[in-house]
C-alpha cells in the first residue's frame, strides 16, 4: 500500500507564463520545476505558440493542487484575456492569477483583475497610482 502525499504549504509552487526573457530569469531565481511525469509549472511564450496551447497551459496550472501562484506577463495575458477573466470571475483564490510586466509591454492596471478587485475595495487606489478608472 502506497502512502499518499498531502500537500503542505512548503510543497506549492508558482507557475509562471511569459516570454522567454522573463521565464529564462525567473527559472534562474529557482522557481522552475518539473516533477517525475515531465510537467512543468512554466510556459515560454513565443511567436510560434498558439493561443490554444497557452489556454491549456493555464487550464492545467489553475487545476494542479501544488500551484498557489500563478504569473503570467500581461501580453500573454491579453492573448486569453477571456479564459484570465473567466477564472477571476469564478471566485477562486488558490491559484492566485498575477499579471506582471514585461520588458514588450508596460503594466496595465485597469486590465489586472487583482488590481481591479482593490479598485473595488479602494476606489482611490487608481487614482493614487496616476490612472483614471
Amino acid at each position: 500500500m502506497v502512502k499518499s502525499k498531502f500537500i503542505t504549504q512548503t510543497d506549492m509552487k508558482v507557475g509562471l507564463i511569459g516570454d522567454e526573457d522573463t521565464v529564462t530569469g525567473m527559472v534562474l531565481a529557482g522557481i522552475g520545476h518539473v516533477d517525475g511525469q515531465g510537467k512543468k509549472n512554466f510556459m515560454i511564450v513565443d511567436s510560434k505558440v498558439h493561443r490554444k496551447d497557452i489556454e491549456d497551459k493555464f487550464q492545467e496550472l489553475t487545476e494542479r493542487k501544488d500551484i498557489a501562484m500563478i504569473l503570467i506577463t500581461q501580453g500573454c495575458a491579453e492573448e486569453i484575456r477571456m479564459t484570465v477573466d473567466a477564472y477571476a470571475k469564478s471566485g477562486k483564490v488558490v491559484p492566485t492569477v498575477m499579471e506582471i510586466p514585461s520588458k514588450e509591454q508596460p503594466y496595465d492596471p485597469r486590465k489586472d483583475s487583482v488590481m481591479q478587485r482593490v479598485a473595488f475595495f479602494l476606489p482611490s487606489a487608481m487614482a493614487l497610482m496616476g490612472i483614471e478608472a
